[in-house]
């Protein structure tokens, strides 16, 4: 079958959510401009809708000014258009705000998950079609009901066991959806649900399904970011920007990127995959470990120890710190000595604070989540899975064993 590229194809991602669960790193911007392997995730989206797409609504809402700033009215050969979701009713609601700019068939995409041009491809060679994937744990998913390769409802985070089929927020439509949309209620969580009307839809309109056979990578929580880098970067291949130095005694195995004006000092030791921005200054004698991700303009001092890790833009970790499977935020200052644990003595998954509940993370090892702006005073321990607001600070001698709330220190 043919895939359905239009001369003048249209897509909407959906990215106007506050996006809570991610705390403490959408407070200060949207979830959408949450940077994985040094890219944000809005970029990697429209990178795949490259060549397939030529016109984008982004449906925005919190911190959309941000939004605009950061990626202007056009991204490569893709014309970008802005739509205000000023309440946030749910996923059919915010789609229905689309449905005027809207010729024909269209592409529909979550604005806070992964996806990849060729599951996007996928999809196109069918009027309407949903992008899933098996999962073990469908709790936090969407779940496909299906006859055979033909969708017939999705039913939103089922309690019990009801297909292994999750929704990953990717489809494909014919403009009927909108006529759909208006024939639904609200749901259970008072929300518009798209998955509601794709139900409807599903009674007149042939929907059928693909299964991801690239990648799909959803952040629904900190520690995804922290598995999506690690995923991107085992993707990427060594390159060594024109105006970066390496100087004699630093010692790089495996795919490394270096970005141009950065300067790694002797007795440096990096294993990849590692992206380092650009105008960094990196050791001497640090150890940078792989699946981590460093800013622009950090400085990373003697004797760090940085593991499966991403370090914000403007950002210092002094001497004698070590940063494992944990993400720092822009503009922080790591005094020396900081530890961050990352491991149980008993060896048992890390929980973190997700709203007020205690979630397990699925993880063993797990650093901290600490935000925008931070400043740690010399010889501050974190405990596992902590999370620590934008703009905190902790004292010399500090040990952290509880997320770390602004102006409740």
């Amino acid at each position: 079958m043919e895939v359905n590229i239009k001369k003048h194809c249209q897509a909407v991602i959906l990215a106007a959510g506050e996006s809570t669960r991610t705390y403490p790193l959408t407070l200060t911007r949207p979830k959408s401009l949450l940077r994985i392997a040094g890219k944000t995730i809005i970029e990697h989206n429209l990178e795949q809708l490259d060549g397939i797409a030529d016109e984008v609504f982004l449906v925005v809402g919190y911190k959309e000014e941000m939004m605009k700033k950061y990626l202007g009215n056009k991204f490569r050969n893709i014309k970008i258009n802005y739509l205000q979701q000023d309440q946030r009713l749910g996923t059919a609601h915010a789609l229905g705000i689309a449905e005027k700019e809207i010729e024909g068939g269209f592409i529909l995409m979550a604005g806070d998950d992964l996806y990849s041009k060729q599951d996007i491809i996928k999809c196109l060679k069918h009027k309407n079609c949903v992008l899933a994937q098996k999962k073990k744990d469908i709790s936090r998913f969407g779940v496909l009901l299906a006859e055979g390769r033909k969708v017939k409802k999705i039913i939103e985070k089922p309690k019990n066991f009801v297909s292994d089929l999750a929704n990953t927020g990717l489809y494909v439509f014919s403009k009927e959806i909108f006529s759909a949309l208006k024939k639904i209620k609200k749901s259970e969580r008072h929300e518009y649900e798209l998955t509601d009307a794709i139900g409807i839809l599903a009674e007149n309109q042939e929907i059928n399904y693909e299964e991801v056979k690239s990648y799909w990578l959803p952040i629904g929580y900190p520690w995804n970011i922290i598995e999506a880098n690690e995923f991107m970067l085992s993707l990427a291949e060594k390159k060594i920007e024109k105006g970066a130095r390496i100087e004699k005694g630093a010692m790089l195995k495996g795919e490394i990127m270096v970005g141009r004006g950065t300067f790694i000092k002797s007795g440096v030791y990096i294993e990849g995959p590692v992206k380092i921005g650009k105008n960094c200054l990196i050791g001497p004698n640090c150890y940078i470990r792989s699946s981590t991700t460093i800013g622009d303009s950090c400085h990373i001092g003697h004797a760090v120890e940085i593991k499966n890790s991403i370090i914000g833009d403007n950002t210092n970790v002094a001497h004698l710190s070590y940063i494992g499977d944990s993400i720092i935020g822009d503009n922080c200052n790591i005094g020396a000595g900081t530890i961050t644990a990352n491991l149980r003595h008993d060896w048992k998954n890390i929980k973190c604070m997700i709203r007020n509940e205690l979630k397990d993370t699925g993880r063993v090892k797990l650093g901290i989540v600490m935000g925008d702006n931070c400043k740690t005073g010399i010889n501050t321990s974190f405990f596992p899975g902590v999370k620590i607001d934008p703009e905190c600070i902790t004292f010399p001698g500090d040990i952290v064993k509880r997320d770390l709330i602004k102006n409740k220190l």
